[in-house]
């Protein structure tokens, strides 16, 4: 293990990066943000859990303090799959720096945050040994994946243990173009469906002997997609449907098929729910009288964190770091604040994330300094305010 030395957050960032966590990998990423915050005086728990038909997944609880309030720092240390790696300027787990930024898998999505989570915890316990209150750090392996064995089951073993906190920092790369730009204070909800027709297979010179399901399937899809789902509320963009593949499995070009089917996701703001979103859906569909069948397989609900004191608080420190004024969203994809807000207040403030997930992954330095210098004046003002 690397020790965390002056907490530099830059050689914190470069060295995760050199951990090869592409999910469920754990590659050593895990056991050396354990060593790093032993250092720092925290009492920290290496939790493996796994699941039938799913690979175990290592992830990290860890605190210092006995009482509260207590705040959290969330995220990730699994990173999704470099792609051709010949495509790269560098090589993605060798942390290069480049232009003043550090290019390597990872270092938006999320180690650069996740180092800063470190060096501002290391800076503010050396200047407050004797702080009022708790931090706690939940990090998962499985953020990238299926999810199922990570930051979930951390939720779910603390609250066995009565393990519990207040207010949560996810540091999830929410900024589009630039540090500062955008705090996200809740999410869209996520659904999955496959709608699927039965039909009658024949031969397509004999059409009156088959019952093609394909045209009833299109006509579903226009019925589904036609009319949008909501305008929008305070807090979230319209709802949106958006079909994303159409699968017939049929290589005859002489044979009416026997069924068609269509994948389709919903992002769906706070006007529905799991249940709400699924009545939609059949509705739109059931004014056809066709036979059909809709498999739904849902990845959370909408939720938002209202704006509060903490919230102010964070805006105002990036603020005065950056010069910018954050916005408040509840925009972008889904992240493992959902899990998270089940037991406390989330919000999530990371880096820059233009560049997450493609080739040349890479992280400002100045962004990863200016980010520790936020999350460090953020403890200070959740402590001492």
């Amino acid at each position: 293990m690397i020790n965390i030395g002056t907490g530099d957050p830059i050689k914190l960032t470069k060295n995760l990066i050199r951990h090869r966590s592409i999910t469920p990998v754990n590659d050593g990423a895990i056991e050396q943000l354990s060593h790093w915050l032993e250092e720092l005086g925290f009492s920290c728990n290496i939790l493996s859990f796994d699941q039938e038909g799913t690979d175990t997944v290592k992830n990290l609880w860890a605190k210092v303090g006995s009482e509260g309030p207590t705040i959290c720092f969330a995220g990730h240390t699994d990173v999704v799959p470099t792609g051709n790696i010949d495509e790269w300027s560098s090589n993605p787990f060798e942390a290069v720096e480049i232009d003043n930024k550090i290019i390597g898998r990872g270092a938006a999505d999320m180690k650069g945050a996740i180092a800063s989570f470190i060096a501002a915890t290391k800076k503010f316990i050396e200047e407050n040994p004797d702080f009022p209150g708790s931090i706690g750090f939940i990090i998962t392996g499985d953020e990238e994946g299926c999810a199922v064995n990570g930051t979930k089951k951390i939720l779910r073993w603390m609250e066995k243990k009565n393990l519990t906190f207040d207010d949560c920092i996810v540091g999830e790369p929410t900024n589009p173009s630039y540090l500062g730009e955008m705090i996200k204070i809740g999410r869209r909800g996520s659904v999955n469906g496959i709608i699927t027709v039965e039909g009658i297979q024949g031969h397509v010179a004999y059409p009156h002997l088959a019952d093609n399901p394909i045209p009833k399937l299109l006509r579903i899809l226009e019925n589904l997609i036609k009319d949008n789902l909501d305008n929008g509320t305070d807090h979230f963009q319209p709802s949106n449907i958006e079909i994303t593949s159409i699968d017939i499995g049929n290589e005859a070009t002489n044979v009416i098929p026997h069924k068609a089917s269509a994948n389709f996701n919903i992002r769906y703001n706070d006007i529905f729910d799991n249940k709400k979103i699924e009545e939609e859906v059949h509705k739109r569909v059931r004014v056809l009288n066709y036979n059909y069948s809709i498999n739904f397989e849902h990845s959370g609900d909408a939720f938002l964190t209202h704006p509060g004191q903490f919230t102010k608080n964070l805006s105002n420190i990036i603020e005065n770091q950056t010069g910018r004024r954050p916005e408040l969203s509840t925009s972008g994809g889904t992240s493992d604040a959902r899990f998270i807000k089940d037991y406390g207040n989330v919000v999530e403030f990371g880096l820059v994330g233009a560049t997450m997930h493609k080739i040349d992954e890479s992280a400002s330095i100045e962004d990863i300094r200016n980010l520790t210098e936020i999350y460090y004046q953020t403890l200070k003002k959740y402590f001492y305010s």
